[in-house]
């Protein structure tokens, strides 16, 4: 009789884990201790005990009168200032003209088409947002082409407006309005702190790609 092969390190695991538990602190939640109690120690340091005032919790009914005067107050802990500024900095340092986009669905992107004598094969699809294509671009053979990019969605170039300098290049996947691209700006000539040109930066496609015709973005500075 051909016996079951014998139980990997999972099992294994998980038998004496449940042997540890009678233990006072077993193995595997020794080696987790350290990380869990520094973890402990940061949130601490981040947060403060502040007093505020509380409507909700005003003494009713008859009050001493040393009393009277005093407002209900609630402790609350609030993040320290300068933990607040470090992450307003970091949010602001990608701040995108369109903060809320529109997620887009399988659905809504792709349609799908159905082929065969008889129509019953439906394994292709179209795309019908704007698909960004390089020069070399070739189709595949029709009959072989999972996903159908129509030719009056295929773009090779994307309008970039730089906000400060008030310059447009056009420079340029589906791209659809709120996409994030990254564009060739060294025809701007940018350089870094350090004297360095910068070469890409980050834009925001902030119209419709597929109504509009052309796509339009803003740089992210």
């Amino acid at each position: 009789v051909q016996r079951s092969p014998p139980s990997g390190p999972v099992h294994s695991r998980a038998h004496d884990g449940q042997v540890e538990v009678a233990l006072p602190m077993p193995p595997q939640v020794r080696r987790r201790a350290p990380v869990c109690a520094s973890q402990v120690v940061l949130k601490m340091h981040e947060q403060r005990k502040t007093k505020q005032k509380n409507d909700d919790k005003t003494p009713e009914g008859a009050v001493p009168a040393y009393l009277l005067d005093r407002e209900g107050q609630s402790r609350a802990k609030v993040l320290s200032n300068m933990i607040k500024q470090k992450r307003k900095e970091k949010a602001g340092k990608w701040e995108v003209p369109l903060p809320k986009v529109r997620a887009q669905g399988e659905t809504e992107v792709l349609k799908v088409i159905k082929t065969g004598k008889r129509q019953k094969k439906a394994w292709k699809r179209m795309v019908t947002k704007v698909c960004v294509v390089g020069d070399g671009f070739t189709r595949k053979p029709p009959k072989y082409e999972r996903f159908i990019r129509p030719m009056g969605l295929r773009f090779k170039k994307a309008h970039v407006t730089h906000p400060e300098l008030k310059a447009t290049f056009c420079l340029l996947g589906v791209i659809t309005k709120g996409t994030v691209v990254e564009v060739n700006v060294s025809e701007l000539g940018l350089v870094t702190q350090g004297g360095k040109v910068i070469w890409g930066k980050y834009a925001q496609v902030t119209n419709n790609p597929e109504n509009d015709g052309c796509i339009n973005a803003v740089l992210l500075v």
